[in-house]
């Protein structure tokens, strides 16, 4: 991706937020600048990838494949005892005509919250044994406490407010229904590793290769400087 289709991706799911009227905590305004004077007292959020994060999984079609994010919180499971946070937080920004691929998570549990704009559509597939897609089974999702039994396959459409509890070794993808709208969505969900508890049927990406082509408006999660010693 450009570093100029990065800073518009992050502004563009800036308004959103404000329109949504959620605001952020204070080190996802840090400018490029300010990071490099900040020292170990942000190590938390250097550590855990805290922050802005975008995603095109490696195939340089973000219009279509990938969305915008931020990590609001989260554990570590390397460092337990420095950081033993059990839970995460997540806020992901998805335009009509993106797509999040097919995959499961081997350890997380998490809920997927529609927190305004338009409808999000998730597929859900149970997984096999030998964790390839089982396409014939029932599947079993719970709705905001409501217990729903869907084909293999189906897509549960989550309207603003609604949620989806989605378990370890659920397949599930998610895009926005056509004609409804950008959607901006919510994760909350046990401590997240992002390098480790993918599953992605087919294999896919994660971090976009970046082309230079204009100065960073943020930096992503994984572009923090090392910290400024005293």
């Amino acid at each position: 991706m450009k570093r100029s289709e990065i800073n518009a991706a992050l502004r563009e799911m800036e308004k959103m937020l404000e329109e949504c009227r959620f605001p952020l905590p204070e080190f996802c305004g840090f400018t490029p600048e300010q990071w490099r004077e900040k020292g170990h007292e942000y190590d938390e959020v250097r550590d855990n990838m805290l922050g802005w994060d975008i995603t095109d999984y490696g195939q340089d079609e973000f219009e279509k494949l990938g969305f915008s994010l931020i990590t609001l919180r989260n554990g570590n499971l390397k460092q337990r005892e420095r950081y033993p946070k059990t839970y995460a937080e997540k806020l992901l920004y998805l335009r009509e005509g993106q797509y999040s691929p097919m995959h499961f998570h081997w350890s997380k549990m998490e809920d997927i919250i529609n927190r305004g704009g338009g409808t999000v559509l998730i597929r859900v597939f149970n997984s096999l044994p030998d964790e390839s897609i089982d396409r014939e089974s029932t599947v079993r999702v719970h709705v905001d406490g409501c217990e729903k039994v869907v084909q293999a396959g189906a897509q549960v459409a989550l309207r603003p407010g609604q949620s989806i509890t989605i378990e370890p070794l659920l397949y599930h993808d998610f895009e926005v229904e056509p004609g409804t709208g950008a959607v901006l969505l919510g994760e909350v969900s046990q401590c997240n590793d992002d390098n480790t508890d993918n599953r992605f049927n087919p294999p896919v990406g994660r971090f976009p290769a970046i082309e230079e082509d204009e100065p960073p408006y943020r930096l992503l999660c994984n572009e923090y400087p090392a910290a400024k010693e005293a």
